[in-house]
């Protein structure tokens, strides 16, 4: 497995600097994000889900990413899910970088199928690598992706390629409800982002199962451990 940045959080520097590597590889898969929404052919599940929200309640994307963001996270600690600090970080920095880029209208919207499609799929590449130099961060997955761990857990008899299709599908469902935009892209990302994610792990030589993350009470004795000396 190839390794990035300091993979022990054995003190507070490590800790700090692997916060960095996280936000700074979040806020980059912002921009993949927006990439997938502006590319107007359907947005990815779960942001048919914040954009719908978002229109409903008059709000920006960020905020209701936000707010989507630490509600599962709230589920994933009633849930006795393993909780760790780039879990909060990972549910703050990606709404608010979508934001920043609809802001300064970094990419016009494409204006048909053949435009949006390859505008998607760069933004999922975007977002595979991040998604390589955030978790090798080992400070936590994010808040969806240990929802869907909980839920495979607790549905034993369930392939969890069953469960993410029925979490993913609920949430379009309820976001497609609330006005979100559902189309091929929608496809496109519920079927593609596996596979180019497992592609881009497979060019750096990662292996997301060999990273053992530092849960939230291990990085908080680091720090305390640090004011003692």
């Amino acid at each position: 497995m190839k390794k990035l940045g300091l993979m022990g959080n054995r003190t507070t520097h490590e800790i700090v600097l692997n916060m960095l590597i996280a936000a700074v590889s979040l806020f980059i898969n912002g921009f993949g994000v927006y990439l997938t929404i502006q590319a107007n052919i359907g947005a990815g599940p779960w942001d048919v889900l914040n954009l719908g929200l978002a229109k409903t309640l008059g709000i920006l994307y960020g905020t209701a990413s936000i707010a989507v963001s630490y509600a599962i996270l709230g589920i994933d600690i009633a849930l006795k899910e393993p909780i760790g600090i780039a879990m909060f970080i990972d549910a703050l920095v990606v709404g608010k970088a979508v934001d920043f880029f609809n802001s300064i209208q970094a990419v016009k919207k494409c204006d048909s199928i053949a435009s949006g499609i390859p505008v998607m799929i760069l933004g999922l590449i975007i977002m595979a690598y991040t998604q390589y130099t955030y978790m090798s961060a080992s400070l936590g997955c994010g808040p969806r992706d240990t929802l869907l761990v909980a839920l495979a857990k607790r549905a034993k008899r369930v392939p969890i390629g069953l469960v993410s299709i029925a979490l993913l599908g609920t949430a379009t469902l309820i976001g497609w409800l609330l006005g979100g935009p559902v189309g091929i892209g929608t496809v496109i990302c519920a079927f593609a982002t596996g596979p180019i994610m497992q592609m881009a792990f497979k060019t750096v030589h990662f292996d997301a199962t060999h990273v053992h993350h530092q849960h939230l009470g291990e990085s908080a004795k680091v720090f305390m451990h640090k004011k003692a000396a």
